[in-house]
Order: C-alpha cells, then sequence, then structure tokens
C-alpha cells in the first residue's frame, strides 16, 4: 500500500501570502496612478502650486504667539502645505478613486477573484503612503531651495515628525475609505469630497493663523486629524525669525488699504483704515495762489 500524503489546505489569508499580495497590489496601484495625469496633478501638483503662490505673494513676515519675534511667512505656511499634501494624498485621492471603483463593479469583480479584501485595502493605503512620502520631499524641497525654509537639527524633531506623518497617514487613509459610504455614484465623488476638504483647510489653521479662527470653527476642525497635523509639522519646523519683510513694506505703507497680511492670518480691521485726504477746493486754492505768486504782469497791459 502506497501512502497518500495530503495537501495542506488552502488559506486565502495566511500572512505570507496576505503581505505579498500587499506589496503587488501596492505595485499595481502605483502604476495605475502615475499613468492617469488628472490624479498626479490634484495629488502632488495642487499643493506644490499653493507652495509657490502663496509663499511667492506673501513673502514677509507675520506675528508670531504673543511675546514672541515675528516669523517668516514660508517658515509658517510651508508645514502647513505639508500636512494638506497628505490629507490630498490619503483622504481625497482614496475616498473619489474607492468609490468609482466601487460603482464602476471593479470591486464585485475583484471579489470573484482569489484576491483578498484585505489585500486590495492595503495596495490603497501603501499607495496613499508612497504617494505622500512623494509629496512631502516635493514641499520640503520647493521651501528649501526656493524660500530658505529652515529644516530641523534636532533628531528629537524628526521622529516627531516621521510619527505625525504616520498617524496622519493612517488616520486620513481610515476616513477616506469610511467617506466613500457617503457617495452615491462615481461621478459625484469630486463634488462631495472636495467641499469638506477645502473647507477644513481653512478652519484649520493652513491658510490663517489658527488663533485667529472662532472658536466655534476650532471645535470642528479639532474632531478631524488635519488641524492635528498641522500643529504637529508646525512643532517640528524651528520658527525662522524675521522684520518686517517685503509684504509689510510694499503693501502696507501709503496705499491707505487694510494689509493683506491680515487677511493671510484672518483678522480684518473694524474699519478700514484709509489716509485722510484733502478736499479737492483745497488743492485747487493752493495751486492757484501757486499759479499766481509766480505770474509776473506785462508792462504793456498798463494794470
Amino acid at each position: 500500500m502506497t501512502a497518500t500524503i495530503a495537501n495542506p489546505p488552502f488559506r486565502p489569508n495566511a500572512p505570507g501570502r496576505l503581505v505579498r499580495l500587499s506589496f503587488e497590489r501596492t505595485r499595481f496601484e502605483l502604476q495605475t496612478f502615475f499613468r492617469t495625469p488628472e490624479q498626479v496633478f490634484f495629488t502632488f501638483l495642487l499643493p506644490v502650486l499653493f507652495v509657490l503662490i502663496f509663499s511667492t505673494i506673501f513673502s514677509g513676515a507675520i506675528d508670531g504667539p504673543p511675546g514672541a519675534e515675528q516669523v517668516q511667512f514660508a517658515q509658517y505656511f510651508v508645514p502647513g502645505m505639508i500636512a494638506t499634501g497628505v490629507v490630498s494624498a490619503t483622504f481625497a485621492s482614496l475616498a473619489m478613486t474607492v468609490a468609482m471603483e466601487q460603482h464602476e463593479g471593479l470591486l464585485r469583480r475583484l471579489s470573484g477573484t482569489p484576491l483578498p479584501r484585505s489585500a486590495y485595502f492595503a495596495g490603497k493605503v501603501g499607495l496613499a503612503l508612497v504617494t505622500s512620502f512623494l509629496d512631502v520631499v516635493l514641499i520640503l524641497a520647493i521651501g528649501v531651495i526656493l524660500y530658505g525654509v529652515d529644516l530641523p537639527t534636532d533628531p528629537i524633531r524628526w521622529l516627531a515628525f516621521a510619527g505625525v506623518f504616520l498617524l496622519g497617514v493612517g488616520s486620513c487613509s481610515l476616513l477616506g475609505l469610511a467617506y466613500t459610504r457617503l457617495i452615491r455614484t462615481g461621478s459625484s465623488a469630486p463634488a462631495i469630497v472636495q467641499p469638506p476638504y477645502l473647507v477644513l483647510q481653512f478652519i484649520s489653521g493652513v491658510f490663517l493663523q489658527y488663533n485667529e479662527v472662532p472658536s466655534g470653527l476650532k471645535a470642528v476642525a479639532s474632531i478631524f486629524p488635519l488641524k492635528w497635523m498641522v500643529q504637529g509639522f508646525r512643532y517640528v519646523f524651528p520658527p525662522r525669525v524675521g522684520g518686517p519683510g517685503r509684504l509689510r513694506r510694499r503693501l502696507a505703507g501709503r496705499t491707505g488699504i487694510p494689509r493683506p497680511l491680515r487677511l493671510v492670518r484672518g483678522e480684518l480691521p473694524a474699519r478700514p483704515v484709509l489716509l485722510p485726504l484733502e478736499p479737492r477746493t483745497s488743492l485747487r486754492r493752493r495751486h492757484l495762489g501757486r499759479a499766481g505768486a509766480s505770474f509776473k504782469r506785462s508792462p504793456a497791459s498798463g494794470k
């Protein structure tokens, strides 16, 4: 008699197989992502454009905390845009792509294959992790090379940076996957995802100082990860102090227009600060008086 050796039972969720399929799915998601120009633009280039535009226009200094010196705008703004780039690559990207794939029937077709669902979602999170890391590197390179942003030299701050980054990627990825339950059709995904994403940027202190946000909006912003990511990244970067800067000298001098810097900081004066203008009649009298003093009568006139 010959003994038959029983084959081990097939386990689709075996740890080794799951890890291997997760890496394969991540590689497939990255290839698909970089072959879609629209996704690359809204994930990478949109935060980069915000850094270039705002750091170029508002190139002066802003007021720091009470009793502290002024801080260069780029040093304050770039960490906030790093957090925005992470949210764009995780929450916004995952919510839209997963919702589109779900309503196009891709998830149903994948459920008929040996690919575990956990490997599919692991591939999505792996895509978000890689794209977030590339986005952070790109924004940091632009901030350091073009706008002189100072990088931290303390290793503890870099560890804090890595911790905030990983926690932000994980929490925003899970939030984006859960948000797909609110999307009814694939075509409506951008319209449902983008408005809360943009609103959170303003109330979380990305484009303005967080202490100028009303208390009610602060309570809303503290529910979501973006606010904590912005504060965590700004803690990592040392404040680069500076004087008034070109922004205050160029735009807050004799024009009589409220400083655009106040718009960035989220504050407006109670009344527009305008320079007192002299009445038109007074200007005309002064002009005629000067002309009369310099006018010499002709002797032939007989007067």
